[in-house]
């Protein structure tokens, strides 16, 4: 008789979205509660169909919506279930309130994002604008690259949101469309590999669970220096969630073999004299455009952002420093700073790093293509700036003839 096991681990070609929901799978949610939306609607289906297979064991919520499943997961959380979601774009935007209660409870859920555009400009397209309009949400915030990370991040993700020393909510960014409907190979793991990974979570004092007759509370009002006070631990926390993402990261590889350097993933960039920093799908692009600048003898660099919140500062410093120019791939914008969010995020940066030039190239939005030809245009670009000549802050790419 062939086992349930059997029929979930291996060796795959799946989508991204399939991806996020074996990864959820696997780490045995005990309860889910979901809503379709294009891109993310996969990640329902696939996770409805394990369950009605028998592979997983979770009470499934059918919710009228969004900000339902986040309220529902929320409420589980706090009676001490593990639990799981996710959305996207305008299905984020209606939930936003719970998100925010679900932070500020400090409920260690687990979220999917798959990334897409959310203006009034209707836009059923590719984007990050969904990964920055949650940036001051209290979330942590981390991205994945390719399908085979998404699954990887998720289990991650448990581990992280789940630690007694953090306990906060976690989201799994990726790139809608580009990744939530790319099929790519991916490798599975089983159950009881990730129950391993998993295993040193139930070794931690318990989580307090709601009991009938037992006086609890939870989610009440606070004010003045109460107020303040939780503010503060929750800060500690994300501030704390550095360090402990980067140990999470390397178990990860010592028991699975696979890792990829924690909160920030440098490629070729130790001896570069310029870089590229991004995040998502378009760096897998890059880091080839970077081997054929090598060949020419161009010192480039990559340096990948795996976490986004709370912002690796200290491990972005030590990466860039003693560059001589900097190029930001930006597949979002930062109204108000007319540059892209991580070009403003890594300015920041000037007192550790020095005032370099620094480039933001704003492309890929809207399911817009950044090709191996733009990238090479960014890096002529960074090289030229770090030789002294004229260069603009901000440019546009997509709109560049």
């Amino acid at each position: 008789m062939e086992h349930k096991e059997d029929k979930i681990t291996g060796i795959k070609v799946i989508t991204g979205n399939s991806a996020a929901a074996y990864g959820a799978v696997l780490c045995r949610p005990e309860l889910v509660a979901m809503y379709p939306i294009t891109p993310q609607t996969e990640v329902v289906e696939e996770i409805s169909k394990f369950h009605a297979q028998g592979e997983l064991d979770a009470e499934m919520v059918e919710v009228e919506g969004e900000n339902s499943a986040m309220n529902i997961i929320t409420a589980a959380s706090v009676a001490g279930a593990r639990v799981f979601t996710a959305t996207s774009s305008y299905g984020l935007v209606f939930m936003y309130d719970a998100l925010l209660q679900a932070a500020g409870y400090r409920v260690p859920a687990v979220m999917a994002i798959a990334n897409r555009e959310t203006p009034g400009i209707t836009a059923v397209s590719a984007g990050q604008q969904d990964m920055i309009s949650t940036r001051d949400s209290g979330w942590i915030s981390i991205v994945a690259s390719n399908c085979q990370e998404i699954l990887d991040c998720v289990i991650m993700a448990y581990r992280l949101a789940e630690d007694h020393d953090i306990q906060l909510p976690v989201m799994v960014n990726y790139d809608g469309f580009y990744l939530s409907f790319l099929a790519e190979k991916v490798e599975v793991p089983t159950r009881k590999q990730v129950d391993a990974f998993l295993a040193p979570l139930k070794a931690q004092p318990p989580r307090p669970r709601l009991i009938p007759g037992v006086p609890a509370s939870c989610g009440t009002h606070a004010l003045l220096e109460g107020y303040v006070e939780l503010r503060y631990k929750h800060f500690q926390a994300m501030a704390r969630a550095k360090a402990k993402f980067d140990e999470i990261d390397q178990a990860f590889g010592r028991q699975f073999g696979r890792s990829y350097g924690g909160q920030v993933e440098a490629y070729r960039a130790e001896d570069a004299d310029i870089v590229l920093v991004g995040a998502g799908s378009v760096t897998g692009t890059a880091q080839r455009v970077v081997d054929q600048c090598r060949e020419k003898g161009i010192k480039v660099g990559l340096v990948r952002l795996r976490m986004f919140r709370p912002f690796p500062r200290e491990r972005l410093a030590q990466v860039l420093k003693g560059k001589k120019a900097i190029g930001v791939i930006d597949r979002s914008i930062c109204f108000g700073w007319d540059c892209g969010p991580f070009y403003m995020e890594i300015r920041a940066l000037t007192p550790e790093i020095g005032n370099i030039p620094m480039i933001s190239f704003i492309c890929g939005m809207a399911n817009m293509d950044v090709s191996p030809a733009e990238i090479g245009r960014m890096i002529d670009s960074v090289q030229s700036a770090a030789a002294g000549n004229a260069y603009q802050d901000v440019r546009w790419l997509s709109m560049e003839a």
